[in-house]
């Protein structure tokens, strides 16, 4: 096929040698409009197909015949487990949670939990071995210490883990202590995901969610204390009362904090999905203009301080693994973000988790009720579920590659599937040249890759080479991608 590209296309070899450093930045003056023309509501891509393309109408049998096949074997596993209670609501929170101080309905939960956990390992004749676990809510923390320890302990004795597993939490400084941090080593979490979304007093009221930067500071001082290695901020941009001003000094006092990683994430306002965020006053929002800025900034100060700006809403310290892994081609996308273990199957536990195994994916009930009585009548909870069609593998190899890597190997796509990119995607190429022509992509013969001002739209990438983009109202399902 032609190069697309307007330069003389280089060898791969060639590329590399001259690639510039992850935390390279485009001028500010040059990369505004195209924020601004690029803000269209978009998919995530923590999947594809995007959750939203799940059905009930899914054999769930295939799920079930999935697990038992894998149970033949040792697999290597990754496992999540959802955790929703919260004591407090947050007027921003787009997750699945339930707000609930009443320990006897938790422990309730965690009962049903365990059950769903022993009835998922009873198809496997050996103990899978877990590479990577993450709890994550709701506020996982909002556990007692000895209800972490229980739960820990449950899956322990359910599954092997691996001495070198990644096992992660997240964290919620208010009312944190530190015999929760403890409870957390004994179970063997060596990351941590801490909720700061911004130090802004002014901002944090207006979200209902008060928290002082010296309570994040202790609990990050805690964990550090304990020996968890590695320690995630999570950030927010677009929130009320947000300007640059008032912003600028959050991020300062994140960089002071100097965490592995810092995700900074794009405020999802969707009432429609999420009606407690009609609390938000829409007065009260950045404008397009204005978010666009707030992302500008952080990008900008997150990389002067030395991150690495991997793409979407992810930094990383250079000696980071994330960093490593996106160096390396292994870096994958997941619905818990970024990770560096690819192609591990992933077994889900409890309400609305999602789980995958192989090409199939499958999500648990969204209801307390109907998740008990599934349980109750020895079934695993799944409502909705998908599995990828030949068509749907090469696009979300596609997909996962540019988000993940950056760019798109077109002989190893060759060796996977058994076809050529270029013809294969020939439509797709095409709409992509008014990206090309924006400086976002560059097209050569052995490649398609993202430039580094292509690392702020890879949600519009993506898009690009999504079959279901179009078959409904995305305004209605997906937040901006700016």
């Amino acid at each position: 096929m032609q190069n697309l590209a307007p330069h003389k296309p280089m060898k791969r070899s060639e590329r590399l040698k001259k690639a510039p450093p992850a935390v390279a930045q485009p001028k500010r003056n040059d990369l505004l409009p195209l924020l601004e023309q690029y803000d269209v509501a978009a998919p995530r891509y923590t999947s594809y197909p995007p959750a939203t393309q799940f059905s009930s109408n899914f054999d769930f049998s295939r799920y079930f015949q999935q697990i038992e096949h894998l149970g033949g074997a040792r697999p290597e596993l990754s496992i999540y487990v959802h955790l929703p209670f919260c004591d407090t609501l947050c007027f921003f929170c787009g997750c699945t949670m339930v707000i609930s101080n009443n320990r006897d309905k938790i422990s309730e939960y965690l009962t049903y939990l365990k059950r769903e956990i022993s009835l998922a390992a009873e198809s496997f004749e050996e103990k899978p071995v877990v590479v990577q676990m993450h709890w994550g809510g709701g506020s996982p923390t909002h556990l007692t210490p000895w209800e972490i320890l229980s739960l820990g302990q449950h899956l322990r004795q359910t599954f092997d883990f691996s001495p070198e597993a990644e096992i992660s939490i997240e964290i919620d400084p208010r009312g944190l202590t530190e015999e929760h941090v403890h409870a957390m080593r004994t179970v063997g979490f060596n990351r941590a995901s801490i909720g700061v979304q911004d130090f802004d007093a002014d901002v944090q009221v207006s979200i209902n969610r008060v928290q002082p930067r010296d309570l994040t500071e202790q609990a990050i001082a805690w964990c550090r204390e304990a020996g968890i290695s590695s320690i995630n901020l999570d950030l927010i941009y677009g929130l009320p009362y947000q300007t640059n001003e008032s912003f600028v000094h959050t991020l300062r006092a994140v960089t002071e904090i100097v965490p592995d990683r810092i995700a900074v994430y794009n405020f999802a306002y969707v009432p429609w999905i999420k009606p407690h965020q009609k609390l938000i006053s829409l007065e009260t929002l950045p404008t397009p203009s204005s978010k666009v800025a707030l992302l500008e900034l952080s990008i900008e100060t997150l990389t002067n301080a030395g991150y690495a700006y991997l793409g979407m809403d992810h930094f990383a310290k250079p000696s980071d693994t994330l960093f490593a892994a996106q160096r390396n081609r292994t870096l994958q996308r997941n619905f818990q973000g970024y990770s560096t273990l690819a192609g591990k199957d992933l077994l889900a536990f409890g309400m609305s988790a999602i789980g995958r195994i192989e090409n199939i994916f499958a999500q648990n009930v969204k209801e307390l009720p109907e998740y008990y009585r599934l349980l109750d009548e020895g079934r695993l909870p799944v409502e909705k579920g998908y599995e990828l069609t030949a068509d749907d593998s090469r696009r979300e190899y596609t997909i996962m590659q540019l988000m993940c890597n950056l760019s798109v190997d077109k002989a190893e796509y060759a060796r996977l599937f058994g076809d050529d990119f270029d013809r294969y995607f020939e439509q797709e190429m095409k709409n992509l040249r008014p990206l090309a022509q924006d400086g976002l992509l560059d097209f050569y013969e052995d490649t398609l890759e993202v430039t580094d001002r292509g690392r702020f739209f890879l949600r519009n990438i993506g898009v690009a080479f999504d079959a279901y983009a179009r078959t409904h109202d995305e305004k209605q399902v997906y937040s901006r991608a700016i």
